[in-house]
């Protein structure tokens, strides 16, 4: 996990370099304060998908890039077999798996995402972004907040919100909770 965000640190920076971005405009633009953005360049930080996937369209880049370092190539189509998508872990709690890593000029993001249960721990921070998120729980339990309302979601259960409300998942129980994220 280190490596892999230290690595997206590394192109995050890269980016900023090359088009010569001030670090606190991208930081105002993922609505953090600028040593927190810094920390995550330095890969020190917790990365939000919702803050690369701001990144990725306000610059121009897909967000492919950001995670994996790697521009989608297909365009009829991109098969991803069960466990192989290209994956990424934000923080020690969740991990994303791109379903559609290869495909380019994508409409959607989807992702399977595991996010591992942590008792007596305090909320999770809560994210926003552009568009519209579909959810739907593929193993194990977990509250869903969105804005001020707690949702406990079970296998099989799915959601679909405006995702600029700020919302947040948690794995409740003893296992983790896997979802399909689908990111419009």
């Amino acid at each position: 996990m280190d490596e892999a965000i230290k690595q997206i640190g590394e192109r995050l920076k890269g980016l900023r370099d090359v088009l010569d971005i001030p670090a606190g405009d991208v930081a105002e633009l993922c609505g953090m304060d600028l040593d927190s953005y810094l920390r995550m360049e330095d890969g020190d930080g917790e990365l939000s998908v919702s803050s690369l996937q701001k990144i990725s369209r306000k610059y121009g880049i897909a967000l492919d890039v950001l995670l994996f370092g790697e521009e989608p190539h297909m365009s009829e189509y991109f098969l991803t077999r069960k466990g192989q998508g290209l994956s990424v872990e934000r923080q020690k709690a969740y991990q994303y798996q791109s379903l559609a890593s290869g495909f380019r000029g994508r409409k959607a993001e989807p992702f399977m995402v595991t996010v591992e249960p942590k008792p007596g721990s305090e909320p999770p921070h809560k994210n926003t972004h552009q568009g519209q998120e579909f959810d739907m729980v593929t193993e194990g339990t977990m509250a869903l907040t969105v804005g001020k309302k707690t949702f406990v979601l079970h296998e099989g259960d799915s959601i679909y919100f405006d995702a600029s409300q700020p919302h947040c998942m948690q794995a409740l129980g003893d296992g983790p909770v896997k979802f399909l994220a689908i990111i419009f």
